[in-house]
Protein backbone atom coordinates (compact mmCIF):
# COMPACT_ATOMS: atom_id res chain seq x y z
CA UNK A 1 0.00 0.00 0.00
CA UNK A 2 1.12 3.55 -0.66
CA UNK A 3 1.91 5.88 2.23
CA UNK A 4 -0.32 8.94 1.86
CA UNK A 5 1.40 10.76 4.71
CA UNK A 6 4.50 10.85 2.51
CA UNK A 7 2.76 11.18 -0.84
CA UNK A 8 0.78 14.33 -0.08
CA UNK A 9 3.73 16.57 0.90
CA UNK A 10 5.70 14.96 -1.89
CA UNK A 11 3.07 15.93 -4.46
CA UNK A 12 2.95 19.51 -3.18
CA UNK A 13 6.70 20.01 -3.10
CA UNK A 14 7.15 18.42 -6.51
CA UNK A 15 4.46 20.59 -8.10
CA UNK A 16 6.00 23.75 -6.61
CA UNK A 17 9.43 22.67 -7.81
CA UNK A 18 8.20 21.93 -11.33
CA UNK A 19 6.48 25.30 -11.55
CA UNK A 20 9.52 27.15 -10.25
CA UNK A 21 12.01 25.39 -12.51
CA UNK A 22 9.79 26.02 -15.54
CA UNK A 23 9.34 29.70 -14.68
CA UNK A 24 13.06 30.15 -14.08
CA UNK A 25 14.38 28.48 -17.21
CA UNK A 26 11.67 29.80 -19.53
CA UNK A 27 13.01 33.30 -18.94
CA UNK A 28 9.94 34.62 -17.12
CA UNK A 29 11.65 35.31 -13.78
CA UNK A 30 14.04 37.94 -15.11
CA UNK A 31 15.19 39.62 -11.95
CA UNK A 32 15.38 36.77 -9.43
CA UNK A 33 16.19 33.88 -11.76
CA UNK A 34 19.32 32.70 -9.92
CA UNK A 35 17.52 32.43 -6.61
CA UNK A 36 14.60 30.65 -8.26
CA UNK A 37 16.96 28.08 -9.77
CA UNK A 38 18.46 27.12 -6.43
CA UNK A 39 15.23 27.18 -4.43
CA UNK A 40 13.01 25.32 -6.89
CA UNK A 41 15.65 22.72 -7.69
CA UNK A 42 16.04 21.89 -4.00
CA UNK A 43 12.28 21.89 -3.44
CA UNK A 44 11.71 19.55 -6.36
CA UNK A 45 14.48 17.19 -5.24
CA UNK A 46 13.02 16.88 -1.71
CA UNK A 47 9.48 16.57 -3.08
CA UNK A 48 10.41 13.69 -5.37
CA UNK A 49 12.03 11.81 -2.50
CA UNK A 50 8.85 12.15 -0.41
CA UNK A 51 6.67 11.28 -3.39
CA UNK A 52 8.64 8.22 -4.46
CA UNK A 53 8.86 6.95 -0.90
CA UNK A 54 5.10 7.34 -0.46
CA UNK A 55 4.22 5.57 -3.71
CA UNK A 56 6.65 2.70 -3.29
CA UNK A 57 6.15 2.16 0.45
CA UNK A 58 5.31 -1.53 0.86
CA UNK A 59 5.96 -2.31 -2.79
CA UNK A 60 4.48 -1.09 -6.04
CA UNK A 61 0.79 -0.50 -5.42
CA UNK A 62 -1.85 -1.70 -7.88
CA UNK A 63 -4.79 0.11 -6.28
CA UNK A 64 -6.91 2.46 -8.38
CA UNK A 65 -6.14 5.32 -6.01
CA UNK A 66 -2.39 4.88 -6.49
CA UNK A 67 -2.83 4.60 -10.26
CA UNK A 68 -4.91 7.78 -10.33
CA UNK A 69 -2.33 9.60 -8.22
CA UNK A 70 0.48 8.49 -10.50
CA UNK A 71 -1.53 9.61 -13.55
CA UNK A 72 -2.07 13.05 -12.00
CA UNK A 73 1.64 13.40 -11.24
CA UNK A 74 2.61 12.37 -14.76
CA UNK A 75 0.04 14.79 -16.23
CA UNK A 76 1.41 17.68 -14.17
CA UNK A 77 4.97 16.85 -15.18
CA UNK A 78 4.04 16.55 -18.86
CA UNK A 79 2.07 19.79 -18.69
CA UNK A 80 4.97 21.76 -17.27
CA UNK A 81 7.38 20.02 -19.63
CA UNK A 82 5.27 20.92 -22.66
CA UNK A 83 5.03 24.52 -21.50
CA UNK A 84 8.79 24.71 -21.00
CA UNK A 85 9.52 23.30 -24.45
CA UNK A 86 7.00 25.45 -26.34
CA UNK A 87 7.07 28.75 -24.41
CA UNK A 88 10.77 28.85 -23.66
CA UNK A 89 12.13 32.35 -24.47
CA UNK A 90 15.77 31.34 -24.05
CA UNK A 91 18.04 28.69 -25.52
CA UNK A 92 18.03 26.53 -22.40
CA UNK A 93 15.62 23.79 -23.53
CA UNK A 94 18.23 21.03 -23.41
CA UNK A 95 19.52 22.36 -20.10
CA UNK A 96 16.00 22.31 -18.67
CA UNK A 97 15.36 18.72 -19.73
CA UNK A 98 18.74 17.63 -18.40
CA UNK A 99 18.14 19.39 -15.09
CA UNK A 100 14.76 17.72 -14.61
CA UNK A 101 16.26 14.30 -15.35
CA UNK A 102 19.26 14.93 -13.09
CA UNK A 103 16.93 15.80 -10.22
CA UNK A 104 14.27 13.14 -10.82
CA UNK A 105 16.30 9.98 -11.42
CA UNK A 106 18.65 10.09 -8.39
CA UNK A 107 15.83 11.04 -6.02
CA UNK A 108 13.61 8.16 -7.20
CA UNK A 109 16.50 5.65 -7.08
CA UNK A 110 17.54 6.70 -3.58
CA UNK A 111 13.95 6.53 -2.33
CA UNK A 112 13.44 3.06 -3.83
CA UNK A 113 16.70 1.68 -2.45
CA UNK A 114 15.94 3.13 0.98
CA UNK A 115 12.86 0.86 1.20
CA UNK A 116 13.77 -2.20 -0.83
CA UNK A 117 17.51 -2.47 -0.25
CA UNK A 118 18.40 -0.17 2.63
CA UNK A 119 21.94 -1.55 2.72
CA UNK A 120 22.60 0.08 -0.68
CA UNK A 121 20.84 3.38 -0.03
CA UNK A 122 23.71 5.00 1.81
CA UNK A 123 26.44 4.03 -0.70
CA UNK A 124 24.32 5.19 -3.64
CA UNK A 125 23.57 8.49 -1.88
CA UNK A 126 27.27 9.00 -1.21
CA UNK A 127 28.09 8.27 -4.86
CA UNK A 128 25.51 10.80 -6.06
CA UNK A 129 26.83 13.44 -3.66
CA UNK A 130 30.45 12.79 -4.70
CA UNK A 131 29.50 12.93 -8.37
CA UNK A 132 27.77 16.27 -7.88
CA UNK A 133 30.70 17.66 -5.92
CA UNK A 134 33.14 16.45 -8.58
CA UNK A 135 31.12 18.16 -11.30
CA UNK A 136 31.14 21.44 -9.39
CA UNK A 137 34.88 21.25 -8.72
CA UNK A 138 35.64 20.45 -12.37
CA UNK A 139 33.45 23.33 -13.53
CA UNK A 140 35.29 25.76 -11.26
CA UNK A 141 38.69 24.35 -12.22
CA UNK A 142 38.13 24.63 -15.97
CA UNK A 143 36.65 28.06 -15.45
CA UNK A 144 39.90 29.26 -13.89
CA UNK A 145 42.30 27.89 -16.51
CA UNK A 146 40.28 27.91 -19.73
CA UNK A 147 40.78 30.63 -22.39
CA UNK A 148 37.33 31.96 -21.49
CA UNK A 149 38.10 32.69 -17.85
CA UNK A 150 34.54 33.20 -16.74
CA UNK A 151 35.49 32.64 -13.09
CA UNK A 152 37.90 35.58 -13.03
CA UNK A 153 36.49 39.07 -12.73
CA UNK A 154 37.47 41.31 -15.60
CA UNK A 155 38.99 44.67 -14.72
CA UNK A 156 36.42 47.42 -14.52
CA UNK A 157 36.98 50.07 -17.16
CA UNK A 158 35.20 53.31 -16.48
CA UNK A 159 33.47 54.60 -19.56
CA UNK A 160 33.04 58.23 -20.30
CA UNK A 161 29.62 59.28 -19.15
CA UNK A 162 27.44 60.79 -21.81
CA UNK A 163 24.73 63.23 -20.92
CA UNK A 164 21.36 61.71 -21.70
CA UNK A 165 19.24 63.88 -23.94
CA UNK A 166 15.62 63.56 -22.84
CA UNK A 167 13.03 63.51 -25.61
CA UNK A 168 10.00 65.74 -25.18
CA UNK A 169 8.56 67.35 -22.05
CA UNK A 170 9.15 65.65 -18.69
CA UNK A 171 6.36 63.88 -16.81
CA UNK A 172 7.45 63.18 -13.24
CA UNK A 173 6.31 60.19 -11.17
CA UNK A 174 7.54 59.76 -7.60
CA UNK A 175 8.17 56.47 -5.80
CA UNK A 176 6.96 57.60 -2.40
CA UNK A 177 8.74 57.29 0.92
CA UNK A 178 7.93 54.07 2.83
CA UNK A 179 6.21 52.65 -0.26
CA UNK A 180 7.95 49.33 0.41
CA UNK A 181 5.56 48.79 3.34
CA UNK A 182 2.50 46.95 2.07
CA UNK A 183 -0.61 49.12 2.21
CA UNK A 184 1.21 52.46 1.96
CA UNK A 185 0.84 54.72 -1.10
CA UNK A 186 3.48 53.75 -3.64
CA UNK A 187 3.61 55.60 -6.97
CA UNK A 188 2.42 59.21 -7.30
CA UNK A 189 0.38 59.64 -9.38
CA UNK A 190 -1.03 56.14 -9.18
CA UNK A 191 -2.73 56.56 -12.56
CA UNK A 192 -0.67 58.72 -14.92
CA UNK A 193 -2.09 60.16 -18.15
CA UNK A 194 0.92 60.91 -20.33
CA UNK A 195 0.83 62.33 -23.87
CA UNK A 196 2.79 60.21 -26.31
CA UNK A 197 6.21 61.72 -26.95
CA UNK A 198 6.75 62.88 -23.37
CA UNK A 199 9.57 61.48 -21.27
CA UNK A 200 8.49 59.93 -17.97
CA UNK A 201 10.91 60.30 -15.08
CA UNK A 202 10.48 58.12 -12.00
CA UNK A 203 12.31 59.37 -8.91
CA UNK A 204 12.85 57.02 -5.96
CA UNK A 205 12.13 59.02 -2.80
CA UNK A 206 12.14 55.86 -0.67
CA UNK A 207 15.10 54.55 1.33
CA UNK A 208 15.19 51.15 -0.43
CA UNK A 209 15.57 50.03 -4.03
CA UNK A 210 12.55 49.57 -6.31
CA UNK A 211 11.82 48.77 -9.94
CA UNK A 212 9.43 50.04 -12.59
CA UNK A 213 8.49 46.91 -14.54
CA UNK A 214 5.65 46.38 -17.01
CA UNK A 215 3.37 43.75 -15.46
CA UNK A 216 1.69 41.90 -18.32
CA UNK A 217 4.93 40.83 -20.03
CA UNK A 218 7.26 40.80 -17.01
CA UNK A 219 9.38 43.73 -18.17
CA UNK A 220 9.56 43.20 -21.93
CA UNK A 221 7.86 46.55 -22.64
CA UNK A 222 9.87 48.51 -20.08
CA UNK A 223 11.97 47.62 -17.07
CA UNK A 224 14.08 49.94 -14.96
CA UNK A 225 16.08 47.25 -13.14
CA UNK A 226 16.97 48.39 -9.62
CA UNK A 227 16.40 52.09 -8.86
CA UNK A 228 18.36 52.83 -5.70
CA UNK A 229 17.31 55.48 -3.19
CA UNK A 230 17.55 58.93 -4.76
CA UNK A 231 18.09 57.61 -8.29
CA UNK A 232 15.90 58.08 -11.35
CA UNK A 233 14.63 56.10 -14.31
CA UNK A 234 13.44 57.68 -17.56
CA UNK A 235 11.22 56.26 -20.30
CA UNK A 236 10.70 57.74 -23.76
CA UNK A 237 7.00 57.27 -24.52
CA UNK A 238 7.43 57.96 -28.24
CA UNK A 239 8.33 54.28 -28.59
CA UNK A 240 5.14 53.09 -26.88
CA UNK A 241 1.78 52.57 -28.53
CA UNK A 242 -1.14 54.55 -27.16
CA UNK A 243 -2.99 52.59 -24.50
CA UNK A 244 -2.93 51.45 -20.89
CA UNK A 245 0.11 49.86 -19.25
CA UNK A 246 0.14 48.41 -15.76
CA UNK A 247 3.48 48.27 -13.99
CA UNK A 248 4.85 47.06 -10.68
CA UNK A 249 7.92 46.76 -8.47
CA UNK A 250 9.29 43.21 -8.70
CA UNK A 251 10.97 43.61 -5.30
CA UNK A 252 7.68 44.62 -3.66
CA UNK A 253 4.99 43.17 -5.98
CA UNK A 254 2.12 44.81 -4.08
CA UNK A 255 3.35 48.14 -5.47
CA UNK A 256 1.35 48.63 -8.68
CA UNK A 257 0.32 51.60 -10.82
CA UNK A 258 -1.11 52.40 -14.24
CA UNK A 259 0.38 54.33 -17.12
CA UNK A 260 -2.00 55.63 -19.82
CA UNK A 261 -0.29 56.80 -23.01
CA UNK A 262 -2.52 59.21 -24.90
CA UNK A 263 -2.26 60.81 -28.30
CA UNK A 264 -0.62 64.25 -28.05
CA UNK A 265 -2.99 67.14 -27.48
CA UNK A 266 -2.78 70.47 -29.26
CA UNK A 267 -0.93 73.21 -27.42
CA UNK A 268 -2.97 76.08 -26.01
CA UNK A 269 -1.55 79.59 -26.32
CA UNK A 270 -1.99 82.49 -23.91
CA UNK A 271 -0.81 85.95 -24.91
CA UNK A 272 0.68 88.62 -22.65
CA UNK A 273 -0.56 91.66 -24.61
CA UNK A 274 0.87 95.13 -25.03
CA UNK A 275 0.47 97.32 -21.96
CA UNK A 276 0.01 94.41 -19.55
CA UNK A 277 2.69 95.86 -17.28
CA UNK A 278 0.55 98.96 -16.65
CA UNK A 279 -2.31 98.65 -14.19
CA UNK A 280 -5.35 100.40 -15.62
CA UNK A 281 -9.06 99.88 -16.13
CA UNK A 282 -9.90 97.84 -19.21
CA UNK A 283 -6.38 96.50 -19.67
CA UNK A 284 -6.09 92.79 -20.53
CA UNK A 285 -3.19 91.15 -18.71
CA UNK A 286 -3.42 87.55 -19.95
CA UNK A 287 -5.41 86.69 -23.06
CA UNK A 288 -7.41 84.62 -22.35
CA UNK A 289 -7.37 85.12 -18.60
CA UNK A 290 -9.06 81.79 -17.76
CA UNK A 291 -8.60 78.65 -19.86
CA UNK A 292 -9.89 75.09 -19.58
CA UNK A 293 -7.67 72.28 -20.89
CA UNK A 294 -7.60 68.46 -20.75
CA UNK A 295 -4.99 66.66 -18.66
CA UNK A 296 -1.71 66.43 -20.55
CA UNK A 297 -2.11 69.73 -22.41
CA UNK A 298 0.85 72.06 -22.87
CA UNK A 299 0.09 75.76 -22.40
CA UNK A 300 2.38 78.32 -24.06
CA UNK A 301 2.54 81.90 -22.78
CA UNK A 302 3.87 84.36 -25.36
CA UNK A 303 5.10 87.76 -24.22
CA UNK A 304 4.04 90.28 -26.86
CA UNK A 305 4.51 93.18 -24.45
CA UNK A 306 7.60 95.39 -24.32
CA UNK A 307 8.13 94.71 -20.60
CA UNK A 308 9.55 91.66 -18.81
CA UNK A 309 7.01 89.36 -17.11
CA UNK A 310 6.79 86.04 -15.27
CA UNK A 311 4.21 83.25 -15.22
CA UNK A 312 4.31 81.95 -11.65
CA UNK A 313 1.87 79.52 -10.02
CA UNK A 314 0.10 80.94 -6.96
CA UNK A 315 -1.32 84.40 -6.31
CA UNK A 316 -0.13 87.83 -5.21
CA UNK A 317 -1.59 87.46 -1.70
CA UNK A 318 -0.03 84.10 -0.75
CA UNK A 319 2.92 84.11 -3.13
CA UNK A 320 4.30 81.35 -5.35
CA UNK A 321 3.26 77.76 -4.56
CA UNK A 322 6.06 76.03 -6.49
CA UNK A 323 4.03 74.23 -9.16
CA UNK A 324 5.65 76.13 -12.03
CA UNK A 325 7.62 79.31 -12.63
CA UNK A 326 8.83 80.78 -15.89
CA UNK A 327 11.51 83.08 -14.44
CA UNK A 328 11.81 86.29 -16.46
CA UNK A 329 10.19 86.22 -19.91
CA UNK A 330 11.72 88.91 -22.08
CA UNK A 331 9.76 90.68 -24.81
CA UNK A 332 9.19 88.30 -27.71
CA UNK A 333 10.02 85.19 -25.67
CA UNK A 334 7.68 82.49 -24.43
CA UNK A 335 7.25 79.91 -21.66
CA UNK A 336 5.45 76.58 -21.79
CA UNK A 337 4.28 74.12 -19.16
CA UNK A 338 2.42 70.79 -19.39
CA UNK A 339 -0.41 70.15 -16.93
CA UNK A 340 -0.44 66.46 -16.04
CA UNK A 341 -2.92 66.36 -13.17
CA UNK A 342 -6.55 67.52 -12.93
CA UNK A 343 -7.40 70.56 -10.82
CA UNK A 344 -7.07 74.33 -10.96
CA UNK A 345 -3.84 76.33 -11.10
CA UNK A 346 -3.86 80.07 -10.45
CA UNK A 347 -0.88 82.10 -11.62
CA UNK A 348 0.38 85.69 -11.62
CA UNK A 349 3.29 87.89 -12.67
CA UNK A 350 5.78 88.48 -9.85
CA UNK A 351 6.98 91.70 -11.48
CA UNK A 352 3.44 93.05 -11.92
CA UNK A 353 1.36 91.23 -9.26
CA UNK A 354 -1.95 92.66 -10.51
CA UNK A 355 -1.56 90.43 -13.56
CA UNK A 356 -3.36 87.14 -12.80
CA UNK A 357 -4.88 84.20 -14.64
CA UNK A 358 -5.91 80.59 -14.08
CA UNK A 359 -5.84 77.20 -15.78
CA UNK A 360 -8.58 74.64 -15.14
CA UNK A 361 -7.34 71.12 -15.92
CA UNK A 362 -10.07 68.55 -16.60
Amino acid sequence: MSNWDLMMPGMGLTAIGLAGVTISYSGIAHTFVDGMHALTGLTMFIGLIFLSTGILDGGISTSNRAKATTLVIISIALGFGTFALTMNSSNYTITLVGLLMAIAFPSIIIAYLAMKMPQYAKPVGVIVALAGATGIIVWFAFGLVSPDTYMINEPIVEKERKEIQLAGPIFTITILENSSIQGNPDYEPDVAHVPKGHTIKWTNADAVAHTVTSSVDFGDTFNSNMINAGEEFTLDTSKLASGEYEYMCVVHPWMTATLIIEEPKEDVKVSIPQGAGTQQIGQVYFDPEVIQVPVGTTVIWENTDDAIHTVTSGNSQEGANGSFDSDMIAAGDSFKFTFNAPGKEDYFCMVHPWMAGSVEIQ
